[in-house]
């Protein structure tokens, strides 16, 4: 009979020991903490369902197409397109241990190894469509073999989490033990476990020993930094409460330093509230890893920016370009220190398909939250589970934020909270009561505060200061709305001298990179020489007031919930010692409607505002601020978000719009109804969902990435696709995979990526066909989707000289919108009045 790859068993010993090998690489006791016994004889079974009739016949097809003249021997009335019916060989998997009686959760986590829950219910073991008694007898043995070769039984699963936890460790082993280091089966696979665990990046990192705050950030702790530092014992959850500017992301990493080099932790997720926070955080991260990793650590060619994650490691087939996992926000996960999405580690909560492969990245690290506000209902729901989640993986989680309120505090605590003062540090260690420090606030420092609601009279001053040598920012709550205000400026900026520039979430990686670079800079300290050459204005959305370090002399800002003031507040004077124009104040002019007519008719008086935000909320905020003509920071913040938050009993419109936002509108999903729909999405039982389809914040849009590119030419005498990008760079992808190796796939892709833009689906490009993608290559660079669906995830589109967006071979772009893009401007969607 003629032999192909490894045996079954072979491969999950393979995998088992892989198992075995990446779990004695947590540090300390944290592997014993998180790991049960005999954890590797679960990850070691996850394919003896390859063991049935279906899955040797599909593999005795493709060996007799590969082979003709060495057919396998052909079984009788095997049908391989049934295995759809109980989820494939990793549903035999599952019925076949559950027929063996082991320990609670160990059926199901073998079935999981794929992603998701296989549908075996009314399946057994000894059914004759997976091969009857005989089949199973086969199994079983092959368990038995497992079991002796690996020197374990079967471990006692002890909750949900540890489940999840397994479940992860399963996947990860698989797609480890699957890749390169073990494809020849004529090589010895023994000596090649730690090479390929090295490989994928799981190497034990080595740090600096015993080093001060002040020796890692080069200067000495303020007393708030020093009071999270002295609070943080050990695994848990601690929630730091602090104003812009406090040097709360300093304090957090310390922590984590502190941790890591005692071995009570085994890397960092630092989680921002978006994708496009910011490549500062990036840097700052990177600052910090080199200062406290040994300086033989190899990590330190590891270290977490996308690109390098994407080259440097390999994890078999699903982490291969073009692979479900390829994508470095999902692969971030995994490596030990990484910068990446709330969104990303909320999966790990959900679910959703490898959602316990996120859960599984996460166990046993710092995970820091950082700029957590009030999220919605939903994002809520999903933030307290994943919190509590976390707590049971052995992870201290590190809550950082400027406008938190009591009854979110409490939620993510887990525990009734009773302090007022701000700031506050809340403390609650691994079964442990909560305790609650107060900090030290220091001096405050006034803000001028007006309220207006002609933005023309905003437009006229920004640029009047701005003349003057003063640097602006202006902070709208939509895109679209940015981009028209930036359009309104950019001209007459330009005959005053004065330079104005726009950042949203809608510019392709390289151009956003380029427009942080130059203004976060020049907003920054690394600005401040440059601050006196001219005045400046820099527009954009939301993502200006989140995790960046930037430093205006005058805010205008469209008007939004108090927290989101309050955030883009602390981007105004920020550092005592920045240098400004003489005649400059601390001053923000707030775009807001009046209040009478707010109530009255939220959606006309707040515009699109009001589709962003609640206008409930919205409604309660501007109670809180009207009249208001300058506040104290940060000894106002307390007051002010209870004063917009707290509950209470509303009469009349204001009792309309509360009850919308508890039972929802036509338009919007009430809180109650988000609340239950995450509830949905996190349990167990349901059905698991594909990513493409897994909402973290029910109030945002689904959005594609789009793939911009000028030209797109399928070479046949090359059996290649040429792609010019936006910057004239020209790549050449070969229609055959081989043609590559895999170092070149991830250049390509890593550069591709990189021309993508994240698009809400209504202003997306039409989609088009997997099939069609897959004609120019692109299969090879991006997960295009479930080839069982039709269309791709993955949206294209060409950019003429002019700036227009075209269609792929003259497939049509959009059925009622034009569609451009500009280096300047970002992704524009452009509908026609009239």
């Amino acid at each position: 009979m003629l032999t192909v790859g490894r045996s079954v068993l072979e491969h999950c010993n393979v995998v088992g020991e892989v198992a075995r090998e990446l779990i004695s690489r947590y540090p300390g006791k944290l592997g014993v903490d998180l790991f049960p016994v005999g954890a590797e004889l679960v990850a070691a079974c996850h394919d003896i369902g390859k063991v049935s009739p279906c899955f040797y016949e599909r593999i005795r097809r493709a060996c007799t197409s590969a082979s003709p003249r060495q057919p396998l021997l052909q079984l009788p009335n095997v049908a391989p397109e049934l295995e759809s019916q109980w989820g494939g060989h990793a549903g035999v998997s599952q019925v076949a241990v559950k027929a063996l009686n082991v320990p609670p959760y160990v059926a199901e986590i073998l079935g999981q190894h794929h992603g998701y829950s296989p549908s075996v219910a009314g399946f057994r073991a000894n059914d004759d469509v997976l091969g009857g008694l005989s089949w199973q007898r086969e199994r079983v043995a092959l368990v038995e073999a497992l079991k002796q070769r690996l020197r374990c039984d079967w471990p006692q699963v002890r909750s949900v989490p540890q489940a999840r936890l397994l479940a992860g460790l399963t996947s990860v082993v698989d797609w480890i033990g699957s890749g390169s280091f073990f494809e020849d089966p004529a090589q010895p696979w023994q000596g090649r476990i730690k090479p390929a665990l090295d490989d994928a990046g799981f190497i034990r990192p080595d740090y600096r020993m015993d080093l001060s705050f002040e020796q890692v950030f080069g200067f000495p702790p303020r007393p708030a930094q020093q009071q999270l530092i002295d609070a943080v014992a050990g695994p848990g959850v601690y929630v730091l409460e602090a104003p812009m500017g406090l040097g709360k992301t300093e304090a957090a990493l310390y922590v984590a330093y502190r941790l890591l080099a005692a071995g009570q932790a085994n890397g960092i997720y630092f989680a921002l509230p978006t994708q496009l926070t910011s490549n500062k955080i990036y840097e700052r991260f990177n600052d910090f890893l080199q200062g406290i990793l040994a300086p033989e650590c190899r990590h330190r060619s590891l270290l977490l920016h996308g690109k390098v994650w994407l080259l440097d490691t390999e994890m078999g087939e699903e982490g291969r370009p073009g692979g479900a996992w390829f994508n470095h926000a999902k692969r971030g996960l995994l490596a030990p220190f990484a910068v990446g999405t709330i969104d990303q580690a909320l999966m790990a909560a959900m679910n959703v398909k490898h959602g316990f492969v996120r859960a599984f990245g996460l166990a046993g690290k710092v995970v820091i939250l950082d700029e957590v506000h009030t999220y919605d209902a939903y994002t809520s729901t999903l933030l307290n589970a994943l919190v509590e989640l976390l707590r049971e993986l052995h992870c201290t989680v590190i809550i950082l934020s400027a406008t938190l309120n009591r009854e979110r505090r409490q939620q993510m605590l887990g525990a009734a909270v009773s302090e007022e003062a701000y700031p506050l540090i809340s403390a609650a260690p691994r079964q442990k009561p909560v305790s609650e420090w107060p900090v030290p606030s220091g001096a405050g420092h006034e803000v001028n505060i007006r309220l207006l609601d002609d933005p023309r009279a905003a437009l006229a001053e920004a640029l009047e200061r701005a003349s003057r040598g003063q640097q602006v920012l202006w902070i709208e709550n939509t895109v679209v709305e940015a981009q028209e205000r930036y359009l309104d400026l950019a001209a007459r900026a330009a005959e005053l001298g004065v330079a104005c520039g726009l950042l949203h979430s809608r510019f392709t990686a390289e151009d956003r990179q380029r427009i942080e670079d130059r203004w976060v800079s020049l907003f920054g300290k690394d600005g401040w020489q440059e601050r006196a050459r001219q005045g400046r204005i820099l527009v954009g959305t939301q993502i200006l007031e989140q995790s960046l370090d930037i430093d205006a002399d005058f805010l205008v800002s469209r008007f939004a919930p108090t927290d989101m003031l309050l955030q883009r507040l602390g981007r105004l004077w920020r550092h005592a010692g920045t240098p400004r124009e003489p005649a400059a104040c601390c001053e923000a002019w707030i775009l807001a409607p009046d209040l009478e007519k707010a109530i009255i008719a939220p959606l006309s008086a707040f515009g699109s505002s009001a589709h962003v935000y609640s206008p409930y909320v919205l409604c309660r905020s501007l109670e809180v601020w009207q009249g208001m003509d300058s506040l104290c920071l940060p000894q106002d913040i307390r007051t002010l978000i209870e004063q917009t938050y707290v509950q209470r009993q509303e009469d009349g419109v204001m009792a309309q719009w509360l009850h919308e936002l508890d039972h929802g509108t036509l338009r919007r999903k009430g809180r109650k109804a988000l609340a239950q729909l995450a509830r949905v999405a996190l349990a167990e039982g349901g059905n698991t969902l594909p990513e493409s389809k897994a909402q973290t914040r029910y109030s945002e849009q689904d959005s594609h990435e789009v793939l911009l590119l000028r030209a797109a030419v399928q070479l046949p005498e090359q059996k290649a696709t040429r792609l010019i990008l936006l910057n004239g760079q020209q790549l050449l992808l070969p229609w055959a995979r081989h043609q590559r190796d895999k170092r070149g796939w991830r250049e390509l892709s890593a550069s591709l990526m990189r021309q993508t833009v994240p698009v809400r689906v209504q202003d997306a490009p039409e989609c088009l066909p997997i099939d069609t993608l897959s004609k120019f290559a692109l299969q090879h660079c991006f997960y295009l989707g479930d080839p069982a669906h039709d269309e791709a995830v993955l949206r294209i589109a060409l950019v003429d000289e002019t700036g227009a967006l075209r269609g792929l071979q003259g497939a049509q772009i959009h059925q009622k919108y034009t569609l451009g893009y500009r280096d300047d401007l970002g992704y524009r969607v452009i509908k026609e009045h009239g």
